[in-house]
């Protein structure tokens, strides 16, 4: 597959990711394929549409893999195993515990980064 090659998401609705995938022109649609926790998702759609090289591509959530925590769905080429898009879907109480330590965590990674910056400005005189 070509870089050429992409998918945008249009919308999450109604437990469905929708999106369109645009492929040069002339050149087939490539066989997607989306897995979540290693397990694929089936009843994926994809139908062309009417400008030359696009595709809508409907995915399915199923139930069953909703859970507490972090779900990573991955988009994928099956030829290639090339990852087109992806999406999460958070869920549960362990969610807010998880977003909040992530986000101090970078809140710190970031003062330390500012205290380096303004230390190795004052060092090289670029203040």
């Amino acid at each position: 597959m070509t870089s050429q090659t992409t998918l945008s998401k249009t919308r999450l609705f109604a437990g469905q990711w929708e999106g369109v995938l645009s492929v040069p022109d002339g050149a087939p649609a490539p066989q997607i394929e989306v897995v979540v926790h290693d397990e694929r998702i089936d009843d994926v759609a994809v139908a062309k549409m009417e400008a030359p090289g696009d595709w809508a591509v409907t995915v399915p959530i199923p139930p069953e893999v909703l859970s507490d925590g972090v779900q990573i769905f991955l988009i994928r080429d099956r030829a290639t195993d090339e990852v087109l898009n992806s999406f999460v879907v958070m869920a549960g109480e362990e969610v807010s515990d998880t977003v909040q330590a992530e986000i101090l965590l970078l809140r710190a990674e970031l003062d330390m980064l500012k205290r380096a910056f303004r230390r190795h400005c004052v060092e090289t005189g670029t203040a």
